[in-house]
Parts: structure tokens; C-alpha cells; sequence
């Protein structure tokens, strides 16, 4: 699933592009990616997600999140969300009661799903871009690989 950067989609107010890696060769069930959210609001920064989500990587038709990493109104008695409106229409998102695995999982098209490990977004930006970096071992300013290693791509 080759990605590459793509610093031309700015999100509207201000915010910076969507903080994504990708791993090119996950296999099914493997950390897919490392994804850093601005804020603890599901439906902005899940919108963000599916509208700048690297189309070579799928059409994304449905979220599952981990609770603990969004605001309450995400967690609500009752289950909470159902789903998202991003620019493309909406996207139908879950939960489960207890999750606290820290994962966003994306389901694209033909049902492959994608783990994403999600970054606190409150965390500094110094140690965000250091978890970025960080991810799977490459470096944040590459979309290359040295040899043996595993390729990633950014869109930061």
C-alpha cells in the first residue's frame, strides 16, 4: 500500500495536515500505521482522517475507535457514535465498551482493515514528532527505506 506525502490538503481553521505513517507491507492484523490526532474530538479529527486518507490505501467505509482516546460525548451512555460527516458524506463508527487498546481500526473497500495506533494528542509536539519519527524504526523525513528495512510513508 504505497502512500506518498502529500502536504497540499490543509484542513480548514488552521489546522495543519493530517499526522499519518502508513506501513506499505502490513499483513493482515499487524500495526498498519501510527496516526496523531489535534484533539480529543472524534468527529473533527476522524473527518480529517477519512479526507486525507492516502487514496492508495482505500476508500475508508468505517471507523472503530478505542474510547479512552476521545472526549466523553464520543463515549456517551448508549453507546455513544454511530457515525461521522466528513466532506465525502458520512462514515459509520464503533466502539467497544471496554477498548483501551489505543488503536483507530479503518476498515477500506473489499473490508481490509487498517490498525492505526493512535498518539495522545495532547502530548508535546516535540514528543509527537518524535512518535512519528519513531514509528517502525524510519525516519520521518524519508519516504525511502534503507535496505532490509521496513518502508513506511508520511504525510505530516
Amino acid at each position: 500500500m504505497a502512500t506518498s506525502p502529500d502536504l497540499t490538503h490543509l484542513s480548514s481553521f488552521g489546522r495543519t495536515p493530517v499526522r499519518l505513517r502508513l506501513v506499505e507491507d502490513a499483513a493482515p492484523g499487524e500495526l498498519a500505521g501510527v496516526w496523531w490526532p489535534q484533539s480529543r474530538d472524534l468527529q473533527t479529527e476522524a473527518a480529517d482522517l477519512v479526507d486525507h486518507f492516502p487514496g492508495s490505501a482505500g476508500r475508508v467505509e468505517r471507523l472503530l475507535f478505542s474510547r479512552p482516546d476521545w472526549d466523553a460525548s464520543a463515549t456517551a451512555e448508549g453507546g455513544g457514535v454511530r457515525s461521522i460527516v466528513a466532506a465525502r458524506g458520512r462514515v459509520k463508527v464503533g466502539s467497544f465498551p471496554h477498548d483501551d487498546t489505543h488503536l483507530m481500526i479503518v476498515t477500506v473497500g473489499g473490508g481490509r482493515r487498517l490498525k492505526l495506533h493512535v498518539i495522545p494528542s495532547a502530548i508535546t509536539p516535540a514528543e509527537g514528532e518524535e512518535l512519528l519519527r519513531g514509528a517502525y524504526g524510519v525516519d520521518a523525513t524519508s519516504t525511502g527505506a534503507a535496505d532490509g528495512e521496513r518502508r513506511t510513508d508520511e504525510i505530516s
